[in-house]
């Protein structure tokens, strides 16, 4: 498996940036950067954040790498949109994406036996009669 060091250098590399411009981009030092690189050193969440900044990608992207962010599949925006909401306090955004994660995390459930049975026992539309179409008025009779 990739170490940290090696996704940045990746990184970098694509980038076509040389480890001094990077270093200098990040606010770090050229040896930090290149232990970091060489899997000598641990970054933490700032330094990373401040890595990604240089190599203009996601800081969630390194911090996943990393292992301090657990990888997700996309949320369809709706979390992002949720954190950058300026009406929102930090504790309604914080409720909202936990109510928004359990309903994606149900989703993702496969159907229990009973939801099985239910749907299986429901008649098809094939199977089901059509209404009965009203042909007489439905009035009182007309005593003649």
């Amino acid at each position: 498996m990739a170490t940290i060091g090696d996704y940045i250098r990746q990184q970098r590399e694509q980038a076509k940036i040389s480890l001094r411009q990077l270093a200098d981009q990040a606010g770090v030092s050229n040896p930090y950067l290149s232990q970091i690189e060489r899997g000598l050193r641990k970054p933490s969440a700032d330094i990373l954040q401040q890595i990604a900044k240089g190599l203009r990608i996601s800081a969630e992207a390194l911090y996943v790498q990393a292992g301090i962010l657990e990888d997700r599949p996309a949320d369809s925006g709706v979390r992002s949109a949720l954190l950058t909401d300026p009406q929102l306090t930090e504790r309604q955004k914080q409720v909202l994406i936990e109510i928004y994660e359990s309903f994606r995390r149900e989703s993702q459930k496969p159907p229990t036996a009973e939801v099985v049975a239910v749907v299986r026992d429901r008649p098809t539309p094939e199977d089901t009669p059509p209404p009965e179409a009203a042909s007489e008025p439905s009035g009182p009779a007309d005593p003649a």
